[in-house]
């Protein structure tokens, strides 16, 4: 495999420099299951595992290699093995908090050029749960694409895309069908030789199906959704990226119903610009946008021009964001004191007895 159509680039060299005179080789992490890895390579696929310093050295799921990620390998290609010695920086990365009450980022991909927001033009079409992955795809460094798949079953397909572009302020929008073929060709222009691109969608909403399709073959089960509410079963089980025949990649992950924010403070501006560009307008600097008077927002509603629902959403996803960043500051706090213990424990084991 030559490293260019993997999406190696000169970024990446300048960080692996310093491994390379060492005589490690780098390679891109393609699919994790259970911390071992298969990683493509020069040598090809190889199944790594991870250094124990990494193992050590990890304070978090985040410290440990993602699908996307270029890792730095001790390769044994006469066993097509290798070890990961570590993670060089990454370009972008889409990020959600883990499933749980713990406060834990999960990368969901990264090295990531375009993130497709598939969502199916059925009963499962949802602008507000799009409304998160874009801020979460703002987030993440890479550019959102909207696909709305299943257009060969919507009867309102232009009333659903002027929906969207209400919400999508200057994201791509692709109306597609891959029973019919509709849109695919659109697609292709997102993953040219060495470009990345993540699928993100929830069950059902054809993933597995387009990655089919940009293919060329069918390399992924899929499976029909409920007829009763259009909702999908979980087709894709693990996070996989896959090379295409014309030297894109693709990563194709779970359907994610349940979204939930991490750190994405610079995108919940870049989703909200139309109500942050309102609030800019109002007579008071701390417009709350309930009562106060000259309230830009709340006039904008009157008069049709924003929807009471886009602002609901707003302040929903603003108060998850603040209560987010209230349990990251404590989680953070108490990571500061268990440090300083250490340092003290380890202080008071050098300092010598007074009767030595």
């Amino acid at each position: 495999m030559e490293l260019r159509t993997l999406g190696w680039s000169h970024f990446f060299q300048q960080a692996f420099a310093p491994y390379q005179e060492q005589g490690f080789v780098p390679g891109r992490v393609a699919l994790e299951h259970q911390h071992l890895y298969r990683v493509y390579s020069e040598y090809g696929e190889l199944l790594a595992e991870i250094a124990g310093k990494i193992r050590h050295m990890a304070s978090g799921r985040e410290d440990y290699p993602a699908v996307g990620d270029w890792v730095v390998l001790r390769a044994r290609p006469e066993e097509q093995r290798a070890t990961i010695q570590a993670i060089l920086p990454r370009i972008s990365k889409f990020s959600r908090k883990a499933a749980g009450r713990t406060l834990e980022e999960q990368i969901v991909a990264a090295n990531v050029d375009t993130v497709f927001l598939v969502n199916a033009l059925n009963h499962d079409f949802n602008l507000r749960r799009m409304e998160r992955y874009l801020i979460l795809a703002w987030e993440s460094g890479a550019n959102p694409v909207i696909v709305l798949s299943k257009a060969d079953l919507c009867a309102e397909r232009e009333q659903r895309l002027q929906e969207v572009n209400s919400i999508a302020f200057g994201v791509p929008v692709h109306l597609v069908s891959s029973v019919s073929g509709e849109g695919i060709n659109e697609l292709f222009a997102y993953a040219q030789e060495g470009q990345t691109v993540a699928l993100l969608g929830s069950s059902g909403a054809g993933k597995s199906t387009l990655v089919n399709r940009l293919y060329g073959e069918e390399i992924q089960e899929v499976q029909e959704v409920r007829q009763k509410d259009d909702r999908g079963r979980h087709t894709t089980t693990h996070r996989e990226m896959i090379l295409l025949p014309g030297g894109g990649l693709l990563i194709d992950t779970p359907g994610m119903r349940e979204l939930q924010l991490w750190d994405a403070d610079e995108g919940f501006g870049d989703a909200f610009e139309d109500i942050e560009a309102l609030a800019a307008e109002c007579y008071f600097r701390d417009c709350s946008h309930h009562s106060e008077p000259r309230c830009a927002v709340n006039a904008a509603i009157e008069d049709g021009r924003l929807e009471r629902s886009r602002l609901d959403s707003y302040r929903k996803l603003q108060r998850e964001l603040a209560y987010l960043a209230r349990k990251d500051d404590r989680k953070a706090q108490a990571a500061e004191r268990e440090k300083w213990k250490k340092v003290s424990q380890q202080l008071k084991q050098q300092k010598p007895h007074r009767n030595q």
